[in-house]
C-alpha cells in the first residue's frame, strides 16, 4: 500500500514538474515573461547571463532548502525537494528538446500560465511546492505572523515582476507576467477547488417543512433545519441549510418560489464542500 501511494506521488510529480518545464521553456523563457518567483528571477538571469534556467532555480533553491529544513525538519520538506529537483532538470531538457513558440505573447502568457498552472496543481495535490517563494513565503511568515502566506508571495512574485520591467528595459514583459500569473493562479484554484466548489444556501420560510421536504425528494440533497429569530418582530422562524453544486442552484431558487414566493433566500459561493453527496474527506 505505501509503495502503491509513493509511486502515485511519483508519477504526479513527474507529470507536473514536465508541465510547468514545458511552459517555462517553450513560453516564458523565449518571450521575457518572467512570471514571477524564483523561476521569473531565473528567466532574467537567463536573458542577460545564458546561465540555463533549470540551473538557476536549483542553485537559488539551496540555500532555501538549507534554512527551511533546520526550521521545518527534512520531512516537511522531502517532497518539495524532489519537485524542485524534476522540475530544474526537466525545464533545461525541455529547452533543448523543445521548439520554443514566440508568435504572439499573449498567447504564451495565456498557454504558459494554463500549463504552469496545470503542473503546479498535480504538484500540490500530492503534498509538495516547487520550491522557492512558496518556501520563502512560510519562513517570513513565521518570522512576521502578521503577514499572511499569500500575501507575502504576492508582494514577491510583483516585485520579481516589476525588476523585470526594469531588466528589459519595457513594460510589457511585465504585463503579459501579469497576465501568465493570473492563468496560473485561476487553472490552479479550478483544479485543485473546482470540482468541490459549489453554493450554500439559506432559506427564512413560513413554509420551511413543505421546502425541505420537495429538497429531499426532488433533489436529494441533504437540509438543516437551523432555529432562528426576527430581530425585529422577535417571532422564532426555522431557516433552512442547504449545500448544492453551482449547476443545482438554479433549481433550488425554483423550488422555493413554487412553494413560496415570499421567502427570503441568501447564497453564498463555497470554495470547497465536502462530506456526504459531495467529495469524501
Amino acid at each position: 500500500m505505501i509503495k502503491k501511494i509513493i509511486k502515485a506521488d511519483i508519477w504526479m510529480l513527474l507529470l507536473g514538474c514536465a508541465l510547468v518545464a514545458v511552459s517555462v521553456s517553450s513560453f516564458a523563457v523565449p518571450n521575457d515573461i518572467a512570471a514571477g518567483g524564483l523561476t521569473g528571477l531565473a528567466t532574467i538571469i537567463f536573458s542577460f547571463t545564458g546561465l540555463p534556467v533549470g540551473v538557476s532555480i536549483l542553485v537559488m533553491n539551496i540555500p532555501v532548502f538549507i534554512i527551511a529544513a533546520k526550521k521545518f525538519g527534512f520531512k516537511f520538506l522531502y517532497k518539495s525537494l524532489i519537485a524542485t529537483v524534476f522540475m530544474s532538470v526537466f525545464i533545461d531538457v525541455a529547452a533543448a528538446v523543445l521548439p520554443a513558440y514566440s508568435n504572439d505573447r499573449l498567447l504564451c502568457a495565456i498557454f504558459g500560465g494554463a500549463l504552469s498552472g496545470t503542473g503546479m496543481a498535480l504538484v500540490f495535490m500530492r503534498g509538495a511546492t516547487t520550491g522557492g517563494v512558496d518556501i520563502i513565503a512560510k519562513l517570513v511568515n513565521g518570522k512576521f505572523g502578521f503577514l499572511s502566506i499569500g500575501n507575502i508571495i504576492l508582494l514577491l512574485d510583483a516585485c520579481v515582476v516589476l525588476l523585470a520591467a526594469v531588466a528589459y528595459g519595457n513594460i510589457e514583459s511585465s504585463l503579459y507576467a501579469a497576465v501568465l500569473i493570473f492563468v496560473q493562479s485561476k487553472v490552479i484554484d479550478s483544479l485543485i477547488y473546482g470540482a468541490d466548489k459549489g453554493r450554500v444556501m439559506m432559506i427564512n420560510s413560513k413554509k420551511y417543512s413543505e421546502i425541505a421536504k420537495k429538497i429531499l425528494t426532488q433533489m436529494q440533497r441533504g437540509v438543516t433545519v437551523l432555529d432562528g429569530s426576527g430581530a425585529y418582530s422577535n417571532s422564532e422562524r426555522k431557516v433552512i441549510l442547504c449545500a448544492v453544486r453551482r449547476y443545482e442552484a438554479t433549481k433550488l431558487h425554483k423550488i422555493v418560489k413554487e412553494v413560496d414566493d415570499t421567502a427570503f433566500v441568501v447564497t453564498v459561493e463555497a470554495g470547497e464542500i465536502k462530506g456526504e453527496g459531495f467529495n469524501k474527506l
